[in-house]
């Protein structure tokens, strides 16, 4: 089947540009389009779809709050947001992502980027290399706690291994690195990944490298 998509952005010529990209491909739908977050949330209710492509800055209600309320506690279906953003990287990424965005996408990405980007989301993974996950909350490491809050309970959810993961996860390296980093296979850091997110309660490596932040296990610029 293919995979549904939501065009939520509040200029019609993106929007018309996105649906001509997807159109394009067999396996995506776009079932629908929003000018601003509210818009989204009633096609989300009434389209069910599987990924919504989603803009940060717009009227009425931003793509952050927006993010926030599909991706919630009470949202009706399991529904993958992508944000976009421009091409530096504005601060509001990092509260879209912790919102619950499964990650980011430039503006200006070449079509098979942006077609890419929306089945890798669509199958579950986070759309956001590591390595830029940290770039990104070093330069907003402003926006986020000073390191010096108490590390939270849930830490101690982990084994000292999985706290090893967690933390060279948020610090860009991917599994196979990861899997060199410490003499290990990468079919037992995959292991290691999906039980850090099972027990933090989290929903891909793009919030696992949040919460390591946010928590304070890596702090921004550290090696």
């Amino acid at each position: 089947m293919a995979i549904r998509v939501l065009l939520v952005d509040d200029q019609p010529l993106l929007r018309t540009g996105f649906r001509m990209i997807l159109e394009a491909e067999a396996d995506l739908a776009v079932v629908g389009e929003a000018g601003d977050g509210l818009q989204a949330l009633e096609q989300v209710r009434a389209l069910q779809p599987d990924v919504v492509l989603m803009d940060i800055r717009m009227p009425r209600m931003d793509g952050v709050e927006a993010t926030r309320q599909i991706t919630g506690p009470d949202r009706s279906g399991p529904v993958k947001v992508l944000v976009l953003t421009t091409f530096d990287l504005d601060e509001y990424v990092v509260e879209a992502l912790r919102a619950g965005a499964s990650g980011f996408l430039l503006k200006d990405a070449p079509a098979a980027e942006l077609v890419q980007a929306i089945r890798v989301v669509a199958a579950g993974e986070a759309m956001l290399a590591p390595s830029i996950t940290r770039r990104l909350l070093d330069k907003y490491a402003g926006h986020l706690p000073s390191g010096e809050e108490p590390v939270p309970d849930t830490l101690g959810r982990l084994t000292e291994r999985e706290v090893e993961v967690l933390k060279l996860v948020a610090r860009g390296l991917s599994n196979a690195e990861i899997a060199a980093d410490l003499f290990v296979s990468e079919t037992t850091v995959k292991t290691h990944v999906g039980h850090v997110l099972t027990k933090l309660g989290l929903r891909d490596r793009v919030q696992a490298a949040v919460y390591a932040y946010e928590s304070g296990l890596v702090r921004p610029g550290a090696q």
